[in-house]
């Protein structure tokens, strides 16, 4: 924690309001302290619009691929980074700036990242490939924490893709908690593209969601079968056969406590 001498002035402020809260005071404005906040005034959290119910051990799936774990992120996902292939510069929890546009950028971060660094991040908005391996050194004083990195996850950036799963998917509400979550996994990492050589597939899954009473052992083959596109990417290989193998075993009861609106 940083002495107090080289805090600001509203850093100070903040780190008392904490101290009142009861929460770790740090300085900084994150998720926990906004939480805090909320119940000291009964705020209510705004109600919001849900598109899928997918599964913790779903989503749990997402935040491994992406960055392993919480340890693993505060030692090489807190600032930029370049993932390599067609990637853009990356934030938080898989968060490619350059594949989104500039007005998602800024809702899904802004009151949660400094303006100054914000604004720097937008600079590598749809610059991707090798071209951002080089621009993320210049970046590389941005720091996310895991609070902010996981709040943004959880509140905005999930939903948003959860939203566009079910616009690329119709019918996939339909499906079991467990395969509503591995599909948002593959539209997470892969995006909403259905047409070309490599998008084959999943443009079978929507026929297949479609298509009256979805087959879970035909729609796993799918995502199984997208295994082709990365002969030498082991990592990519992976998570999509343990995608595959969560839509195959999908049709299963579930416990209260593990459905999680999206």
């Amino acid at each position: 924690m940083a002495s107090t001498d080289t805090l600001t002035p509203v850093e100070q402020r903040l780190r008392r309001i904490q101290q009142a809260l009861g929460v770790n005071a740090d300085g900084l404005l994150g998720s926990e302290t906004l939480s805090a906040l909320e119940t000291r005034l009964e705020i209510a959290p705004p109600t919001r619009a849900v598109s899928l119910e997918a599964s913790s051990k779903s989503l749990a799936l997402i935040v491994e691929f992406e960055i392993t774990s919480k340890a693993v992120y505060e030692k090489k996902f807190r600032r930029p980074v370049w993932p390599g292939g067609l990637s853009g510069v990356t934030i938080g929890i898989g968060y490619d700036i350059g594949v989104t546009g500039k007005t998602q950028i800024r809702a899904d971060w802004q009151g949660w990242i400094a303006d100054t660094h914000l604004l720097r991040l937008l600079t590598a908005q749809g610059i991707t490939g090798r071209n951002a391996k080089q621009l993320v050194r210049s970046l590389s004083d941005v720091d996310i924490p895991f609070d902010v990195a996981e709040t943004v996850f959880y509140q905005t950036t999930l939903p948003h893709f959860a939203k566009l799963t079910r616009a690329t998917y119709p019918g996939v509400q339909r499906l079991p908690a467990d395969a509503q979550g591995a599909l948002l996994s593959l539209i997470y990492n892969r995006g909403v593209a259905l047409s070309g050589a490599g998008r084959t597939e999943m443009a079978a899954i929507k026929a297949l969601i479609a298509g009256g009473e979805p087959n879970l052992d035909q729609i796993a083959a799918q995502v199984d079968a997208m295994a082709r596109l990365w002969p030498t990417l082991p990592g990519l290989q992976r998570r999509r056969q343990r995608e595959a193998a969560l839509i195959r075993e999908a049709d299963r009861n579930y416990r209260s406590d593990e459905v999680i609106s999206v």
